[in-house]
C-alpha cells in the first residue's frame, strides 16, 4: 500500500511541470512549423519575388491605361483612336478595309 501511494505522489508531483513542457513543445512545433513559422519563410520569399514581378506587369499595364486613357481625353482626344474606336464598336469598318491595331 506504500508503494502505490508513494507512486500516486510521483505521480502529481510531475503532473505540472509535464503538462508545462507539452505546452512549452506545444508552441515551439508552431514557431518552427507552423504556417507563419521559420520553414514558412523560404514560401513567403518565393511569393513575395512572384508578387514583385506580379506588381511590374501591372504597373506596366496602368501606364499603358493611363496613357490610352488621355488620349481619350474629351478636351484633347487623339482623332485616329476614336476614329478606330468607333468603327470598330459600331461595326462601321467595310471589308475592303485593314485596320491598323495601334497596340
Amino acid at each position: 500500500m506504500g508503494g502505490a501511494s508513494r507512486t500516486i505522489r510521483i505521480m502529481r508531483r510531475a503532473a505540472m511541470p509535464a503538462l508545462a513542457l507539452i505546452i512549452v513543445g506545444n508552441f515551439a512545433g508552431y514557431a518552427v512549423a507552423g504556417r507563419n513559422g521559420l520553414l514558412a519563410w523560404g514560401g513567403y520569399h518565393r511569393d513575395l519575388e512572384q508578387r514583385k514581378v506580379e506588381l511590374t506587369q501591372l504597373d506596366a499595364q496602368k501606364v499603358a491605361l493611363r496613357h490610352r486613357s488621355n488620349l481619350l481625353d474629351p478636351r484633347k482626344a487623339d482623332p485616329d483612336l476614336a476614329d478606330e474606336l468607333v468603327r470598330r464598336d459600331l461595326g462601321l469598318v467595310r471589308p475592303d478595309e485593314v485596320v491598323v491595331p495601334l497596340n
